[in-house]
């Protein structure tokens, strides 16, 4: 069960992953140990399961994403999902409800690739179709 405490260290970990136990310590006003245990607990209890890696403003600012709209045939969407997991691009995939079946967040360095990895996309065994979305701007992000 996570308390008032773990909150705030999660809330400091996800502004900075890389931010020692020295700093969440002294931020918490508790000790290192204290710090260092809760953070034990949170990783064993699966509420943490790892640190990544933040892009910055100029990389980030120089792709293109998109949200593609997916439709599968139902027969086919385990292996649909696993020839989509392969698209390095595609940094992230949702179910949802609804006329399409899955959302993908596609990211790519240019208009020209991101054309190309829609084709291989829609020429995935099991898309029926496909709906994109260019992002124009990220208003918020958290």
């Amino acid at each position: 069960m996570m308390n008032k405490h773990d909150e705030k260290l999660i809330a400091l970990l996800r502004t900075n992953a890389r931010s020692s136990i020295s700093d969440l310590a002294r931020n918490l006003d508790v000790s290192r140990s204290t710090v260092q245990s809760r953070l034990l607990k949170l990783e064993q209890s699966g509420v943490i399961t790892g640190y990544s890696v933040e892009f910055g403003a100029t990389y980030i600012e120089g792709l293109v994403s998109a949200h593609v709209s997916i439709k599968i045939r139902q027969k086919l969407t385990t292996q649909t999902t696993i020839a989509l997991k392969h698209i390095d691009q595609i940094s992230a995939l949702y179910a949802i409800s609804g006329e399409y079946d899955m959302i993908a967040l596609v990211e790519a360095q240019s208009l020209e690739q991101l054309n190309h990895i829609l084709d291989d996309i829609g020429n995935l065994d099991g898309v029926e179709r496909t709906n994109s979305a260019v992002i124009l701007e990220t208003k918020f992000k958290r």
